[in-house]
């Protein structure tokens, strides 16, 4: 026989007393066995870990802010050459811990590049070592936690139901950060300026310790329910206890998301993972949500409120992404409209007519809808170019003489390469139009992202790889048009494109076009072009002194070598484009950080 044992039930006076009749059949059911007290202190622990480390990455984003804005303020009217004091850095510890930690991958230089076992199975990308580090301490603490138990304990059955009770607790306890992470309107993302692929990296690692300790979970309460009763007494409290049987639908529908989530299944059958996990996660949600208030306590389960919350946040980002999808492409005078094109090397050049005005920063942006192309799916691509149109409207009295302009709809276009599935469809039914346009009913939701300023850089070097080129164009764009305005620090952008085939230019010649007729550009723009299987050499030619093309594939050390040589203030390389170009530019930067000048990256990538 066991001594009475007494049980928080909450974080209150309320105690339930246990006096066990058996060493079995108590700790399969309720409270029994579980050691609420220590449940909610890791609870804490785990909880004020993550604030802690948000408030922390607050406070670097914060000074990094301030920082930037001093730059800005002090060195926009001042000569690229003369900016020498925001050229060199202020800590000389800062470019090693750039090298060996902050844009370091976790070995060697592959991070961004996809790992193939064949040109089929693809099993995703290694993390940075910073963010390794992030995830391993996460990974040790919720192991620490859930095993932190009364080991010494004779009565492994009560052992079993302390387990039980904790690794449910962290489930519930991960969950929250979990939603939090997942959606494209976090709110995390604007206050901390940090990528939605950083939170997506740690969505995935969170999910799966999500997983395994719902399984945990679920397997100590089965070795009690099968030593008290037989595998008849699991299968009688699945199919007849409302307490079981949802929190074993919740389990199942977990385990079949990490199961899809494996990357070579995901990275196969993208959109159909896509749809097939947020049906899942909702059957997760309420089969939790019912587990947890259907228990034999008084209330439910103290963790109700976490689920409720759970499911909350869940459909006010659901809700939130509606709002923008209704928002930017309905209004009094129409709907969207898109003007697909299809172009050389297969891609499509899409231009959206919204019918309201959309305000748009450099280097954001959007998911796209096409009425007749898989409307169900959306998939981000990058804004290259945006133009708004205005209504002049007239004066209200006599002193304003002069009209003013009121921006009333956007046009936002696009560069969509045709890969697989939904931007495959798109090029093909364009393409069948030969080379006429065709005209779709189209959405837009977003724009996200855009929090990455290039204004305070003295100089920048921007890397594109293909399709790459259209979150380039918008920043190009950007620092010309500061510079003319005396609104930017920047006195000198080289932007590298690396294409395969010389007519790939023609997806973006409207708008380098118009870049290039821009007052002043001669002044601080250099592009280079390098054509990596040229047809004919001699036909790669320029008439601007400082537009550039080359055979070949580029040596991006000696390329970003020569940069550093004629350094102009503080730099920034940003890179868009294939995994392997963006791995070959960060080992690049990694490598020119031995100089105390600074030298800032940037990536963008969209990894899934």
């Amino acid at each position: 026989m066991l001594p009475t044992t007494a049980t928080n039930v909450a974080r209150g006076d309320t105690q339930l007393v246990v006096s066990p009749t058996s060493t079995i059949s108590p700790y399969n059911t309720g409270l029994n066995g579980v050691n609420q007290t220590v449940n909610f202190l890791f609870t804490d622990m785990l909880w004020w870990s993550l604030g802690i480390l948000a408030l922390a990455v607050l406070a670097i984003r914060l000074i990094e802010l301030a920082w930037a804005q001093l730059r800005l303020v002090s060195a926009m009217s001042v000569d690229g050459p003369k900016q020498s004091y925001w050229k060199l850095t202020q800590w000389s510890w800062m470019p090693g811990m750039k090298k060996n930690l902050l844009y370091a991958p976790l070995w060697n230089k592959r991070h961004n590049r996809e790992i193939r076992l064949s040109s089929a199975i693809n099993v995703g990308t290694l993390p940075s070592r910073f963010h390794a580090i992030i995830l391993l301490g996460y990974l040790a603490s919720n192991l620490a936690y859930m095993f932190i138990l009364n080991w010494i304990n004779q009565n492994k059955y009560e052992l079993c139901a302390e387990l039980r009770g904790r690794s449910g607790t962290l489930a519930l306890v991960n969950m929250v950060p979990l939603i939090i992470l997942a959606g494209r309107n976090n709110p995390l993302i604007p206050i901390l300026q940090v990528s939605f692929d950083t939170y997506n990296l740690l969505h995935r690692w969170m999910g799966r310790v999500v997983v395994l300790e719902v399984l945990v979970h679920l397997i100590a309460w089965a070795i009690v329910q099968v030593a008290d009763g037989g595998w008849d007494s699991v299968k009688n409290k699945i199919t007849h206890d409302v307490f079981i049987s949802s929190g074993t639908i919740g389990s199942l529908a977990l385990t079949l998301i990490l199961i899809l989530s494996v990357s070579p299944l995901r990275h196969a059958f993208y959109e159909t993972f896509l749809n097939t996990h947020i049906l899942l996660a909702f059957v997760a949600f309420v089969g939790t949500l019912v587990h947890c208030v259907s228990a034999s306590i008084p209330g439910g389960l103290p963790q109700v409120p976490w689920i409720t919350t759970i499911m909350v946040l869940w459909l006010a980002e659901r809700a939130a992404r509606m709002f923008r999808l209704v928002y930017c492409n309905c209004a009094k005078n129409g709907y969207t409209e898109a003007i697909v094109e299809a172009m050389p090397n297969e891609a499509s050049r899409v231009t959206m007519h919204l019918p309201r005005y959309i305000d748009i920063k450099p280097g954001q942006h959007a998911y796209l809808r096409f009425a007749g192309i898989n409307p169900w799916e959306n998939h981000p691509f990058s804004i290259a170019w945006f133009e708004h149109k205005y209504k002049e409207i007239l004066p209200t009295n006599d002193k304003d003489a002069k009209k003013i302009q009121k921006p009333v709809a956007t046009t936002v276009s696009f560069i969509i390469g045709a890969q697989t599935g939904f931007t495959r469809k798109l090029y093909n039914k364009a393409r069948e139009q030969g080379v006429r346009a065709i005209t779709l009913r189209a959405a837009l939701e977003g724009p996200y992202a855009g929090h990455h300023s290039l204004d305070s850089y003295g100089h920048c070097v921007l890397f594109a790889g293909a399709t790459g080129i259209t979150h380039q164009i918008s920043f190009l764009r950007h620092m010309v048009d500061g510079f003319n305005n005396g609104t930017v620090a920047t006195r000198r952008i080289t932007l590298i494109w690396i294409v395969r085939e010389l007519t790939v230019l023609e997806w973006a010649r409207p708008w380098m076009d118009k870049i290039l007729r821009m007052p002043n550009r001669k002044q601080i723009v250099r592009i280079k072009v390098f054509i990596t299987r040229p047809k004919v050499a001699n036909q790669m030619s320029s008439s601007s002194e400082t537009v550039h093309m080359y055979p070949g594939r580029p040596n991006i050390l000696m390329l970003l070598r020569k940069e550093v040589e004629q350094q102009m203030g503080a730099m920034c390389v940003t890179v868009c484009g294939p995994g392997g170009l963006a791995d070959d530019v960060r080992d690049a930067v990694r490598k020119v950080q031995d100089h105390r000048q600074v030298i800032d990256f940037i990536e963008e990538s969209f990894t899934w």
